[in-house]
């Protein structure tokens, strides 16, 4: 199966040069997605709205790929604030309470100050 990139079209794409998520054989490798909503390119100012979005965004690729949730191995959560972390648990538990991937939680800044959450996610499909 030959390398397909996937595209939101948001301006952050085109302006820094990336892909949505590249799928690569049996692997997907989505980008640090965050809680814009890429069609109106708003952001709520909520931790708990912005994780629920980022989840959505990420569940829209995981579709147009043909992976589910199930597929998930790894990911990462990128916050700026670790306070903001356990409120997204709740979130976070309904995506992927039983598929249990390995993951990590890394206090950074992130790309613009509106963002309060960014999630990368690795996944692998069974041949």
């Amino acid at each position: 199966m030959p390398r397909r990139l996937i595209s939101s079209n948001s301006s952050f794409e085109e302006a820094i040069g990336y892909s949505r998520a590249v799928i690569d054989g049996n692997w997907l490798f989505l980008s640090g997605t965050t809680g814009f909503n890429y069609q109106i390119m708003t952001i709520s100012e909520n931790i708990i709205e912005q994780t629920e979005q980022c989840f959505t965004n990420m569940e829209s690729v995981l579709i147009e790929a043909g992976f589910s949730w199930h597929d998930v191995v790894r990911v990462r959560y990128i916050l700026p604030n670790r306070d903001d972390f356990e409120p997204c648990w709740p979130t976070i538990k309904k995506y992927l309470g039983s598929v249990k991937p390995a993951s990590t939680m890394i206090v950074a800044g992130l790309a613009d100050l509106r963002m309060k959450i960014e999630i990368e996610l690795t996944a692998y499909r069974s041949s």
